[in-house]
Parts: C-alpha cells; sequence; structure tokens
C-alpha cells in the first residue's frame, strides 16, 4: 500500500484518495490485529482489498473485504497472548475525561476480558497508537460522534466481562443466575441505552418460540455466563463489521466507470500450536484453499502449458492437497458438513458427539487420525489425546481439541439479547442488531460459522481465480522475534508448507522464460540484420531466423505452438546483453544522424540569416546615403532661402525705420498739444478730488479702529473711546448713542414676559415714591416680590378687580378704628 502510494501522481484528490486508502489500516489493525506468541502485530481477521485505478495510474478508491474475526480472543486469550489491540491503546492512551465518560479506569488488572501477564508489550507504544488511530478514523471520514459511538461501544464490551452472576433456587426447583453487583450492568446500560430491566431479564432468562408458542426459560449461571461472553463477540463482531462497511463508504470509487483494480489478499498464515481449537482448523482450511490456488496457477498450469504447447516434458510429482480440502468441505461428508449437521439435529448434542461422527465418517480417510476411529489404527499413539482429532495438513500434521467446536460453531445469541440490543438508545447499536426488531422476527435459525466462512472463502477463491496473481512470501526466521538469529528447522518448515519446494523443482525442470512469438520477435529483432528493422513473414519463422544467426545452442530452446522457451536463464541473459549492445549502436547512429541533421539545419539557418543581413545592410546603406544627399539639398536651399529672407528684411527694417521715426515726431507733437490741455483742467479739480480722498481714507481708518475699540454690551457701561479728530465730534457722538441704543435692545430683548411684568410694577413704584419715601432708593436693587401679602386671593380684592377694569397698582390691608365706638374694621386699599 505505502509503495502504491508512493509510485502514484501527485494532487489534492489523488492525495486524499491515498491518505484514505494508506489509513484505513491503522484502524482495522486496531480493531482487528492483536499479540500472539509468535507476532506481536497478528492479523486475527483476513481482509482483501481491490484498489481501482484511472487511465493515470492514480487510484480512485478501493473495497475492502473481511474474513472471519477470531471473536472468541475478546473473551478468552491464550497463555501469553493479548486481546485486541483497541482495548489496550484506549486505556493508555484516552484521556482522564474521555475515560470518565466512558466509565472506565486506566488498570488493566480491573477488567475480566483483558491477559495481564502480556498486558504491556516490547516496543509498543500504546498510547501513541490511539491517538494515531483517533487521527486516523478522522482522516478516513468518520465524524466526531461516530468515533465517540465507537469508543462507548468498546468500554461497553469491557465492561460485560466484569458482569457476574450467582445462583439461585426458585420455587419450582430450578436453578436460575442473578448478577452479584449490579454497577457494572448499570454503567453498560448508561453507555449503551439499554433499559437495565431488559438486559438484566435477558441475562436470566430465554424465550424459545415456535410457530405460535412461546416459552420462557431461566438461565443458569453456565448459561448465563455463555450468554455474556455470547454477546460481548458478537458486540465486537458487528462493530467490526461495521467499521468495515463505514470504511468502504469513505474510500470507495466515486467514478462508475470501472478502470483498472489490483487487488490485496493480507490473510492469516498457517497455525501450529500447542493447543488448537475451532479457530485454527478454519485458518488452516483457509490455507488450505490458497494453497490449492497456489498449486492450480503455478504448479498445475506450468506442466500443463508444456503440454499444451507441445513441449517434451518429464512430468513432475507434486503434492495436490484437493484431497484435503474435500475432506474438510465436501457437502456430504465433510468435517465442515458433519459439524453443522451435529449443531442443526435435535437432542443432547456436544463436542463429544460431533467426534464420535467424525470417527464413523472419516476413519478411513488417509489424512484423519483419531484414538477412537472404527479402524484402531492410533489406538496406542499416546500422543493423541481421546478429545482431540489430527489433520495431515500439506503443511503437516495438525492436532485439533474438539471442545468447543459445537459452541463456536453454533455462535447462538439468544433472542432476548438481540432484542435488548435493537431496543437501545443509541443508534449504532440499534442498526447492528436488526434481527432484535420484533416486526422482523425470523424464526429460522441463523447459518452456523462454519457454513459462513466457507462460503465467504468460496467467493473469495472465485474472485482471485480471475486475477493474474502475484506471491510475497513472508519467512520468519525465528519465533523469539529477534533479528540475527536463524532457525533452520523453522525456515525448512516454512518453506516445504508455502510449497516453495515444488515450485523451485517443477522451474527447474522446465524452462526459465516463456514468451510470445510476436513480443518476443519485437524486443530482439534488431540483432538480425535479416528481421531488422523489419520482418514480413509469420513471428515464429523470425525467431528463428534470429536465433539461428546468433548460434544459440538448440538445446537452450524450444518452440511452441504459440510461444518460444528458454531453458537457462544464462541464454536469457545473454539475448540481452547483446540487445544492449545493439541498443548503443542504433543510439550511436541514431546521434549521427541527428548531429547531421542538426548541423546541416544550423547551416541552412545561418545561410538564411546571412542573406537576410546582407539585404539589411544594403537596405541600411542605402538609406544612410540617401539621408546625407537629403540632408545637403536642404543645407544648400536654406542658405538659398536665409540669403533673400535676409535681403527682404534688410528691406523691411528700413521702411520700418521710417515709419518709427514719423511717427514719434507726430507723437511728440500730439504729446505737447494734450499736456497743455490738461494742465488747464488739473488746476481746476484736482484739489477737491485729493480732499475728498483724503476725508474717505481718515473715516476708514476711524471705523476699523472703532471696530477694535467697542466697549462691552452692558447698559450701564459709560465706557466710550475717545474721538482722533475734531471734525468728528458730531459723527462720534451720533455713533456712541446709536451703540447704547442698541445694546439695551439686546438686554431687553433677553427679558421674559414675566420680568417684564415685575420690571413695570418696580418702574410704577418708582414714580409713586421716588422722593417720597426716605428708603426707596436702598429698596431699588432688591428684587420685586410682587402680592407679599397674598391680597389676590382675599375676597375683597377678587371681587374689586372683577368690578374695575383698570389694573391695580398697589394693594394693603390696613385696620380701621371707628372713633365713635372703638371698633376696629379690617380692610383692603388700593
Amino acid at each position: 500500500m505505502s509503495y502504491v502510494a508512493a509510485v502514484c501522481g501527485k494532487g489534492a484528490e489523488v492525495n486524499q484518495v491515498k491518505e484514505q486508502l494508506l489509513q484505513s489500516n491503522p484502524v482495522l489493525e486496531a480493531f482487528g490485529n492483536a499479540k500472539t506468541v509468535r507476532n506481536d502485530n497478528s492479523s486475527r481477521f483476513g481482509k482483501y482489498m481491490d484498489i481501482e485505478f484511472d487511465f493515470k495510474g492514480d487510484p480512485l478508491g478501493g473495497v475492502i473485504s473481511n474474513y472471519l474475526l477470531e471473536k472468541s480472543r475478546v473473551v478468552k486469550q491464550p497463555r501469553g497472548e493479548r486481546n485486541f489491540h483497541v482495548f489496550y491503546q484506549l486505556l493508555s492512551g484516552a484521556s482522564e475525561d474521555l475515560l470518565n465518560k466512558l466509565k472506565l479506569d486506566q488498570d488493566f488488572s480491573k477488567y475480566n476480558y483483558l491477559s495481564l501477564d502480556s498486558a504491556k508489550v516490547n516496543g509498543v507504544d500504546d498510547a501513541s497508537n490511539f491517538r494515531t488511530v483517533r487521527n486516523a478514523m478522522q482522516i478516513v471520514g468518520f465524524m466526531e460522534h461516530e468515533t465517540h459511538s465507537v469508543l462507548e461501544v468498546v468500554a461497553a464490551v469491557l465492561k460485560l466481562g466484569n458482569i457476574e452472576f450467582k445462583p439461585e433456587s426458585r420455587v419450582n426447583g430450578q436453578d436460575e443466575s442473578k448478577i452479584k453487583d449490579k454497577n457494572e450492568l448499570k454503567e453498560i446500560c448508561e453507555l449503551t441505552g439499554i433499559d437495565q430491566s431488559v438486559l438484566e431479564r435477558a441475562f436470566s432468562f430465554r424465550t424459545v418460540e415456535a410457530k405460535q408458542e412461546k416459552v420462557s426459560t431461566t438461565l443458569n449461571v453456565a448459561q448465563a455466563y455463555y450468554a455474556r461472553d455470547a454477546l460481548a463477540k458478537n458486540l465486537y463482531s458487528r462493530l467490526f463489521s461495521w467499521l468495515v462497511n463505514r470504511i468502504n463508504e469513505s474510500i470507495k470509487a466515486q467514478s462508475k466507470v470501472r478502470k483498472k483494480v489490483m487487488g490485496v489478499l493480507d490473510i492469516y498464515g498457517f497455525e501450529i500450536f500447542e493447543e488448537n481449537s475451532f479457530e485454527q482448523f478454519i485458518i488452516n482450511y483457509c490455507n488450505e484453499k490458497l494453497q490449492q490456488i497456489f498449486i492450480e496457477l503455478t504448479l498445475k498450469e506450468e506442466q500443463e502449458e508444456y503440454i499444451r504447447e507441445g513441449i517434451e516434458w518429464t512430468h513432475i510429482e507434486y503434492f495436490n492437497n484437493a484431497i484435503i480440502c474435500d475432506l474438510i468441505e465436501n457437502n456430504q461428508n465433510g468435517i465442515l458438513a458433519m459439524l453443522d449437521e451435529e449443531c442443526l439435529r435435535p437432542g443432547t448434542v456436544t463436542d463429544d458427539t460431533f467426534l464420535d461422527k467424525l470417527n464413523q465418517v472419516c476413519a478411513t480417510h488417509q489424512h484423519f487420525e483419531s484414538r477412537m476411529c472404527k479402524s484402531s489404527r492410533f489406538l496406542n499413539d499416546t500422543s493423541l489425546p481421546h478429545s482431540c482429532f489430527r489433520i495431515q495438513h500439506y503443511a503437516g500434521k495438525v492436532m485439533y481439541e474438539v471442545e468447543g467446536f459445537v459452541d463456536k460453531n453454533n455462535d447462538l445469541l439468544y433472542r432476548d439479547l438481540s432484542q435488548a440490543m435493537w431496543k437501545a438508545n443509541h443508534g449504532l447499536i440499534k442498526d447492528m442488531f436488526p434481527e432484535g426488531n420484533p416486526a422482523k422476527i425470523n424464526l429460522k435459525r441463523p447459518p452456523t460459522a462454519g457454513s459462513q466462512f466457507k462460503a465467504s472463502v468460496s467467493t473469495l477463491m472465485k474472485n482471485l481465480l480471475t486475477k493474474n496473481p502475484n506471491y510475497i512470501r513472508c519467512i520468519k526466521p525465528n519465533d523469539k522475534k529477534a533479528a540475527h538469529i536463524f532457525n533452520d528447522a523453522l525456515v525448512r518448515h516454512q518453506v516445504r508448507y508455502l510449497g516453495l519446494l515444488e515450485n523451485v523443482r517443477v522451474r527447474r525442470a522446465g524452462y526459465a522464460f516463456r514468451q510470445p512469438y510476436e513480443p518476443c520477435l519485437e524486443r530482439y529483432k534488431m540483432l538480425c540484420q535479416q528481421t531488422w528493422p523489419h520482418w514480413k513473414g509469420p513471428a515464429r519463422a523470425g525467431v528463428e531466423v534470429l536465433l539461428n544467426d546468433l548460434e544459440i545452442p538448440k538445446e537452450e530452446f524450444s518452440f511452441g505452438r504459440s510461444k518460444i522457451f528458454i531453458r537457462n536463464p544464462r541464454t536469457l541473459f545473454r539475448l540481452e546483453e547483446l540487445r544492449k549492445e545493439r541498443l548503443e549502436d542504433l543510439a550511436t547512429l541514431i546521434q549521427k544522424i541527428y548531429r547531421g541533421w542538426k548541423c546541416r539545419t544550423r547551416f541552412l539557418l545561418m545561410k538564411r540569416s546571412q542573406v537576410v543581413v546582407a539585404a539589411w545592410v544594403r537596405r541600411y546603406l542605402q538609406q544612410n546615403k540617401y539621408k546625407r544627399i537629403k540632408s545637403s539639398t536642404i543645407v544648400v536651399q536654406s542658405y538659398a532661402r536665409g540669403w533673400k529672407a535676409r535681403k527682404i528684411l534688410r528691406e523691411l527694417k528700413y521702411q520700418k525705420l521710417c515709419n518709427e521715426a514719423a511717427t514719434t515726431i507726430a507723437a511728440y507733437w500730439h504729446g505737447t498739444q494734450v499736456r497743455r490741455e490738461y494742465r488747464k483742467f488739473f488746476r481746476a479739480n484736482a484739489g477737491k478730488k485729493i480732499y475728498e480722498f483724503t476725508v474717505q481714507r481718515i473715516m476708514q481708518k476711524y471705523f476699523l479702529e472703532m471696530k477694535n475699540k467697542v466697549p462691552s454690551a452692558s447698559p450701564i457701561d459709560n465706557n466710550w473711546p475717545t474721538r482722533p479728530f475734531l471734525f468728528l465730534d458730531a459723527t462720534h457722538k451720533e455713533l456712541r448713542r446709536l451703540f447704547h441704543l442698541w445694546r439695551c435692545k439686546k438686554y431687553r430683548d433677553q427679558f421674559t414676559e414675566q420680568r417684564k411684568f415685575i420690571y413695570e410694577e418696580k418702574l410704577e413704584a418708582s414714580e409713586l415714591f421716588k422722593e417720597r419715601k426716605s428708603l426707596y432708593p436702598a429698596s431699588v436693587g432688591q428684587p420685586f416680590q410682587g402680592d407679599y401679602l397674598e391680597i389676590s386671593k382675599t375676597p375683597k380684592y377678587k371681587k374689586l378687580s372683577d368690578a374695575i377694569e383698570d389694573k391695580i397698582i398697589i394693594a394693603d390691608i390696613v385696620s380701621k378704628i371707628n372713633r365713635a365706638n372703638g371698633k376696629v374694621r379690617h380692610g383692603v386699599r388700593f
């Protein structure tokens, strides 16, 4: 993937597609890879990716297919191995705030689903990897709420492992299970949005539906633990499938026109452990199918091609593993078919009954071994336990323990748990369990894990057969995951089970190189004069002429019906070396012809340039000659015209001098006459004009100076500037009077009607009391209070003011004493 991204084109859109394709790997590795005994980053799922390219070779998008995630690892890991990376990355790299939201703790020991002996891996930074995964999800196109929903499901799976059950006996004598500590269940329900009572009941009861009847039974402790683990495995497995589909939505090609496609298959290798179970059986079955394709596309096709081309050939024996594939996948008596039959048949079904059936049906098969088979061939084989069977794969013998085969193949999730998940308020979980919808209840038993994987492998094989395959074989030099250590036995074992020995034998016995006649002749025709540059006959005849001309030994090549076959690589290397030398000669010839063409072209260009330059030079010289002749002609003409003009000028100047002399004499005579008349007029009028001008100038200066000496606008200000000239005395006084009137008017304009009324009263009071009352002058400066006795409110005043039309100037209350009787009578006097 990195190589494809490096060699592809550039551009904003192309870079975005490449980045999304690359960043899908960290996400899938985090959720699908785990540490095993032999590999710190082992793929626990199969992945096939189709990458589409346009006509320029730039990637347009891709589609990912996943095969059989090892979901049993979620609940149990072998010694020395870890759970999937994402659990450790989340606990190590998430922030404290995120862990609080997910109700998690960084301590691995608090979670039963995480093995502690390999929680930390040397050279692996889980915290940094978590940040890488978060960034990759963002680049691929995950929204923030989608990423948070995924982490909530991961947290729920972790916390499911902490749910423990205790037995309780019911009144009817049946055993049932109860959750010991409901705090974990409560937190799971808060994360997933499930009603706690619904999930608690799903862990304690199981509802079986048959046609129109429903039967509810209690679950004992073992069944409850099975239901818990089944839910955890299904949650994680469906989450992984959802991730693959979500990534496909982001990286799929937008163009509807299908271009070139490159498929990349990254799938589990052959596994032989000390304890091998259903997962290793399925993985090894997939490798058998891939080995079968390898045989068909390389070894078998290699030999069939020799026969098809009519080449003399000694057949090489190789191991064809079709018999092993038939043992596993045969629809009637294959191991997978019998395992499905055991899972579906009524009655008591256990792993031992499945082994008994294998012993009956496969006892005579040469690649099947068991202690209890009918033939009893291995009755005394103490290395083969009673609860195991052994298959002789192409890579070697593998012993499988049948414990868990039936349950893992059933992959059964109780309907109550599916319905509980569908009722969740968590959008992602609800979408992952569509079968929980009561409106879409399907009473048909779901397909087994083995049959699902068999169908997906069959589809993969058909897809691979349509491609032109290229194999990358990885050899692990040692089991210690260390550098500079080479284990010969381990390497020999891998070379043997990868089928490389047979491939080398076939290649060595056959021909190292084969090619159709047309491209072969096209590539090497320059080595022979008869075929170069064009061969007009059949391509095969041309190749024969070519090889004979080069004197290549007859035993080094053979002619097929449509291809030429070359036995040894050194013959091909010789052809390539001769071709390289010939190409150098041809390059020299091309260079010679090119240099001749280039020199001739340059000569012709220089010749054309010389003609053009000569024409321009002749033109330039003629232009200069013409310019000199023209310039000389103009000079002669100018001198002639100048002489003629100067002669005329002299005549004009003489006439002008005569005219000027006459004019001057006349002017002097007229001036004398005019001056005599003007003197008479000046003596009569000049004095009066000068006097008027002087007076106007003095008046102007007076008024301009008065503008700057005007006193303040207060009416009581008596200041006034002195007059500068005696004749301005009347004007000065009149101006002072006008200014005083103006500022009095300005002062009166400031009064309101009320103030005018008060001053009018004060004026009338002045006329009444001036020089009549000794205290009056002292009271003039005080403000007038008006009706300070409030006489206007007395009835007599009101009656009198209504009766008379004149204005009442002053009124006062007086007391009148009758002299006759001494009575006092009060009244108002006006």
